[in-house]
């Protein structure tokens, strides 16, 4: 994931959830991810490995053997935590902005009563 998908609202509204998810419960396999946020499975997979890619995320294996596979957990780097807090801002700087327009617009509403 580079600079310019990070700009697309979606996107990083999508990165933000997974990181917020995964840092309460790092156990979580990509199906249960993907049903927690309602985003298909794929998008789910392109996302995480991603997120892994750039360093937000690493895989940790908690089984040896056959489970090797069944027993992985997402845990979030410092960077993956940074990224969570900067998004964590961005978005409510947004619903700020978007409060203060609509208070203003009931107020405007009002005021022609």
């Amino acid at each position: 994931m580079n600079e310019q998908d990070l700009k697309e609202p979606t996107l990083k509204e999508d990165v933000l959830n997974i990181l917020r998810v995964l840092s309460s419960n790092s156990g979580l396999t990509q199906r249960d991810l993907s049903a927690n946020l309602g985003i298909s499975l794929g998008k789910t997979n392109y996302l995480l490995k991603s997120l892994i890619r750039d360093g937000l995320l690493k895989i940790k294996n908690f089984a040896s053997g056959d489970q090797r596979l069944k027993k992985i957990r997402y845990v979030l780097t410092n960077k993956g935590f940074k990224a969570q807090l900067h998004l964590t801002y961005y978005y409510l700087m947004i619903k700020e902005k978007e409060y203060l327009n609509l208070k203003d617009e009931f107020e405007k509403v009002s005021n022609n009563k």
